[in-house]
């Protein structure tokens, strides 16, 4: 297949739906595929830490090791912030598919430093140092990925599409995460409980570098965005460039906030609910971790059937609709579906379904949305900052959060703060213009009080 020297992002102009992409498939497959094993390295920690807790901490106290191991798993969020802003400058100043390279080459590479690692009982400290430093890798790299990757798949993507080609973000991350949680259940009903404490849980970070590494391979042959390309062709001088990229952020310092405001909620609930609820129900509410992982399994395959559909809702109706749709159903149900959790997988099931679909409108249209707020020039490192920062700062210490007010028997107070936090998320939605269908390559983008008259009224048709 050969490239046409028009058509960097795979033959489609922004701002167009009817051209075709020649290269639509492999475009998709490289995004997919890397986000989908990048996806499956950082969330594995969380789905095994139940059974490695006690390899990379003294496990005389086996609550006690799963706390440490999940202050690790926050630990590595707080890298996120400075993998948002290296890697989001990277993608803004030498392109997209660079940073979504170098992203994928440390978290892959993070993820076979744990699966080789040696034990607590064999070097000490040293061990659980060596799990520190590879989160702190896959923390960098996780944080410069999702801003990468989703304001590519938003560039490539025709305008009237744009919604429901967004949700391969979510898609291929929940692949991954839905391949990590299968594997767990497979692992768990094969292997004895003391072989998957001893060497089981090895299994999936191995598997995951392995894979890790060919997508970096399919990934180093995308190719760059067209929006990226053509702005970039503006820029006569580099430190011309790099003027213009901070003079942008600083002409849009309510963009931060609002990128901040909206992530604070449903990051929390969703690390919550799609990673670490079956870990949870495991160490916590005593279910068998068989059953736990396989009710894990089926919530996600019901998220990802939702994704598309929620994606395809906003190309119609709009954005904003689709957020308050998601973000007061999650807020209204918070109580009932806490309560519901117990001893037995089926309630397990019920709850993360529940959860899940509704979060499915949050997730599928992300990339969408921030990528309609930012200018081309900050796209990348003006959500990467932000957005990292909401997710270490609240996502990241959801699951210690919730495991430790639980050990301390009251976990209520976990569940309003996670409602708080949806609330606050809600408040900010009302401060967001309406961005379905607008032109990225437009000087209109970031600039809300001219974005409306920006939407054509043909966005929501196919």
């Amino acid at each position: 297949m050969t490239d046409s020297p028009a058509s960097p992002a795979g033959g489609h102009s922004a701002g167009t739906d009817d051209e075709t992409v020649p290269d639509r498939g492999r475009t998709l497959f490289g995004l997919g595929a890397g986000n989908a094993m990048e996806w499956f390295d950082w969330t594995v920690y969380a789905t095994f830490a139940s059974f490695f807790a006690g390899q990379f901490f003294n496990n005389e106290d086996s609550v006690s090791a799963l706390l440490s191991t999940l202050a690790v798993f926050a630990v590595g969020f707080a890298a996120r912030p400075l993998g948002g802003f290296v890697f989001g400058w990277i993608a803004d100043r030498k392109g997209r598919q660079v940073s979504m390279a170098l992203c994928l080459a440390l978290a892959a590479g993070g993820s076979l430093v744990i699966g080789l690692s040696p034990t607590y009982e064999q070097i000490g400290l040293g061990a659980s140092a060596l799990l520190l430093l590879a989160r702190l890798g896959q923390g960098l790299a996780h944080g410069g990925e999702l801003p990468a990757a989703q304001t590519y798949i938003a560039e490539v993507a025709p305008r009237k599409r744009r919604g429901l080609w967004s949700s391969l973000i979510y898609f291929s991350g929940t692949c991954g995460v839905l391949a990590g949680t299968l594997l767990g259940a497979l692992l768990s009903g094969v292997l004895t409980q003391d072989q998957m404490y001893s060497y089981g849980w090895r299994v999936p970070f191995i598997l995951g570098g392995v894979f890790g590494l060919y997508s970096l391979y399919v990934r180093l042959r995308m190719r760059e965005t067209e929006v990226f390309l053509a702005e970039n062709d503006e820029d006569e001088e580099t430190a011309e460039a790099k003027g213009r990229m901070w003079a942008t952020i600083k002409q849009h310092p309510k963009l931060l906030f609002q990128v901040i405001g909206i992530t604070v909620g449903a990051t929390v609930l969703y690390y919550v609910w799609a990673i670490s609820a079956p870990s949870y129900a495991i160490s916590v509410h005593g279910v068998d971790p068989t059953s736990a992982l396989w009710a894990g399994v089926g919530a996600q395959l019901l998220f990802l059937v939702s994704l598309p559909l929620w994606g395809m809702l906003s190309d119609r109706i709009g954005r904003k609709p689709v957020l308050f749709i998601a973000a007061g159903g999650l807020l209204v149900t918070s109580i009932p579906l806490n309560t519901l959790l117990g001893d037995q997988a089926w309630q397990l099931f019920l709850a993360m379904s529940i959860a899940l679909l509704l979060m499915g409108g949050f997730s599928s249209i992300a990339p969408a949305i921030y990528a309609e707020i930012f200018p081309t020039r900050i796209r990348a490192i003006g959500l990467g900052l932000p957005y990292a920062i909401a997710v270490a700062a609240f996502g990241g210490t959801a699951p210690y959060l919730q495991t430790l007010f639980a050990d301390l028997g009251n976990p209520s107070l976990f569940l309003f703060y996670a409602m708080g936090l949806m609330v606050i998320s809600i408040l900010v939605l009302f401060t967001l213009p309406e961005t379905r269908g607008i032109d990225l390559s437009s000087d209109d983008v970031g600039a809300h009080g001219r974005r409306k008259s920006a939407v054509p009224t043909h966005a929501g048709t196919s």
